[in-house]
């Protein structure tokens, strides 16, 4: 049984007619005659009652009629189901993020998507920068957003999102918050909680380079992945540290933050969405799209 035989049984008996049937199907009538025998002989039931005036339906026939619009109903969301797929407008997206994006742009972004796209599935995974961008180079992730500068793997494009630049975290009572403005210089010498290395770069090499450059040494104390970590052990009082600016508003209200003037042209850092522009998940190039659109400033969070 074919869903063309369907179609043609459905049209047979809303016509109550061989001949009006044939024509809103744009075929000959004998063979249409010719269709429903044959489906009737398949199912072993007489679905017509035939006569000069048309034909009515049996008993079995209203059955099977009922049966036969919900199989065309089914087989036609089967294949809106698979158009809005490929057209990326339901399926599923699994996004790599770092944890300090969840308290700004990671909501933001995730909330002007879901208003565009509300049938996409989102699966928020937080990892590190390596893992974000491994991952997403093998497949095994959408996007990603990451903390640069990092280093750009071969097939991924990165599109930055937020930039920043480094504030200096100092525990409460530390004698540097006594000033309004820091420079890298005041840091000399200081106890710092630090940021775990990377083979792909991130926040331990822009602030390990920040500080080489201006040729200040500092007391490394402590290391740590994520910045909420850190700001953790600040506030423990173990120590100071270089922390991205936008972190301030949204972490210890209790650890004193003072902004560092005099810093590099080159000394920024920031929020990248990477993807892998070959995707074969459609709804990748939709949530870039609004990423793009929000991180431009023409979307409303």
């Amino acid at each position: 049984m074919e869903l063309r035989q369907l179609r043609q049984f459905v049209t047979v008996a809303e016509t109550r007619s061989l001949r009006r049937a044939a024509e809103r199907l744009h075929m000959a009538q004998p063979p249409l005659s010719v269709a429903m025998r044959k489906l009737e002989e398949d199912m072993g039931v007489a679905l017509f009652e035939r006569s000069a005036r048309g034909v009515q339906l049996t008993s079995a026939g209203e059955g099977a009629l009922a049966a036969a619009r919900k199989c065309l109903a089914a087989a036609a969301e089967v294949g809106a189901a698979a158009r809005a797929v490929a057209g990326g407008e339901t399926g599923e997206l699994r996004i790599g993020f770092t944890g300090s994006t969840t308290f700004g742009l990671l909501p933001r972004v995730v909330r002007a998507f879901h208003q565009r796209w509300p049938q996409v599935r989102l699966h928020l995974h937080e990892l590190t920068n390596q893992q974000s961008l491994t991952q997403v180079q093998a497949g095994q992730m959408d996007l990603a957003f990451v903390r640069v500068p990092t280093s750009h793997l071969p097939g991924l494009h990165f599109e930055v999102m937020e930039r920043d630049r480094f504030c200096v975290a100092l525990p409460p009572g530390h004698a540097l918050a006594a000033k309004a403005q820091l420079t890298l210089r005041d840091l000399a010498g200081q106890d710092s909680i630090g940021y775990t290395p990377s083979p792909v770069g991130g926040l331990h090499a822009a602030s390990s380079r920040l500080l080489q450059q201006a040729e200040v040494a500092v007391q490394l104390v402590q290391e740590a992945v994520q910045v909420s970590t850190v700001l953790g052990l600040v506030l423990s009082g173990l120590g100071l540290a270089l922390v991205p600016s936008t972190n301030a508003h949204y972490y210890a209200t209790s650890v004193v933050y003072r902004p560092l003037r005099g810093l590099p042209r080159d000394s920024g850092i920031g929020i990248a969405l990477v993807h892998r522009p070959d995707s074969g998940n459609p709804a990748t190039a939709h949530f870039a799209a609004s990423a793009a659109q929000l991180a431009a400033g023409g979307v409303e969070a």
